[in-house]
């Protein structure tokens, strides 16, 4: 027996809740939507390889982007790492005395903007300017130190942003004893047009997919709803509601997110382990303690909702325009 007809009962019932307590028809209504939604499962596992391709489209749909959800996600933990990436260099003036420059070091070190302060001399700064040169002896011609010193500044946490950054900057370069302040701005707003690259890419590659998949489901409900037209019209002819007609198809696609949702999950986690190892022997070889972080408990149920969603939507689409178009003769 067809699903809208064993669906049928339960509209009987339905048209004599004005007989009931108004208890008894509270209880009724979920009570209801429990036996649709079962019904419409089981409908689906009467054409098991046509619904588990379908949900398996939807799975696969949303894997892409929740993997490069993850390689977003773990790019922007490396580049939290980066501390150098966001240095400011305060070149001080030479005419400073070894206690201000102290005195500035431990002034500038007490701010809750910055992490850390390293103070570079500069005969340190000279000696390091001639191993790294390759000038060597040539430099020792010089009848004094050319080179001030340098006092290199690690920004706080919360000021390692490209715009955050480029305000303390300026903040430094107003100071009485700084001749010239200096920050790798170019690599800054390099990394942060790279990683809003990706974000855009992610979004906009994650927004087509989520329609194909709805479009997937609102194809595959719509020939559902074909196959049964002379049983709608039948069910329209004894009085039966759009709204109960369309129920079960609303749970059908329910159940095509939900199932495919689970896919998603398994084979995000999958692919992760995958390139979890690679992944590891490349951080090996750098002496890094890098490790892949996959996707967290609220972020797979995020994954499902969402799947769910789709689904429904699918559905939702094709019932509201297939089934209001067919009416009996």
């Amino acid at each position: 027996m067809s699903l809208l007809f064993r669906n049928r009962s339960v509209e009987k019932g339905a048209s004599n809740r004005g007989r009931l307590p108004w208890w008894r028809r509270a209880i009724m209504v979920p009570v209801h939507h429990v036996q649709q939604a079962i019904a419409s499962l089981g409908e689906l596992w009467r054409n098991p390889f046509a619904s588990l391709m379908t949900m398996a489209v939807l799975g696969l749909s949303l894997t892409l982007p929740s993997s490069l959800y993850v390689l977003v996600k773990n790019t922007s933990s490396i580049t939290d790492s980066w501390q150098q990436a966001s240095e400011v260099t305060l070149f001080l003036k030479k005419d400073l005395q070894t206690s201000e420059i102290e005195t500035f070091k431990t002034q500038t070190s007490l701010s809750d903007k910055v992490e850390s302060v390293r103070w570079v001399p500069k005969d340190e700064g000279l000696e390091q300017f001639k191993e790294q040169s390759g000038f060597g002896e040539t430099l020792d011609y010089l009848t004094t130190n050319p080179l001030p010193d340098v006092l290199v500044v690690i920004p706080a946490d919360n000021y390692r942003t490209v715009e955050q950054a480029e305000a303390l900057l300026l903040e430094f370069q107003n100071k009485r004893e700084v001749a010239h302040a200096k920050l790798d701005i170019e690599w800054l707003n390099r990394l942060q047009a790279i990683l809003d690259l990706i974000e855009d890419t992610l979004g906009a590659l994650a927004l087509v997919l989520c329609l194909s998949v709805v479009l997937i489901v609102g194809n595959t409900i719509r020939l559902n709803i074909l196959s049964k037209r002379d049983e709608i019209v039948i069910m329209k002819l004894v009085g039966a509601t759009n709204a109960f007609i369309q129920r079960p198809f609303l749970y059908t696609g329910a159940w095509y997110g939900f199932i495919g949702g689970i896919f998603a999950w398994l084979v995000t986690i999958l692919l992760i382990w995958w390139i979890e190892s690679a992944v590891l022997n490349v951080t090996n070889l750098y002496d890094s303690q890098f490790q892949l972080d996959g996707l967290t408990f609220s972020e797979l149920i995020a994954i499902w909702v969402i799947a769910i969603g789709l689904g429904l939507a699918g559905s939702y689409l094709a019932v509201r325009r297939h089934i209001q178009s067919i009416e009996p003769e």
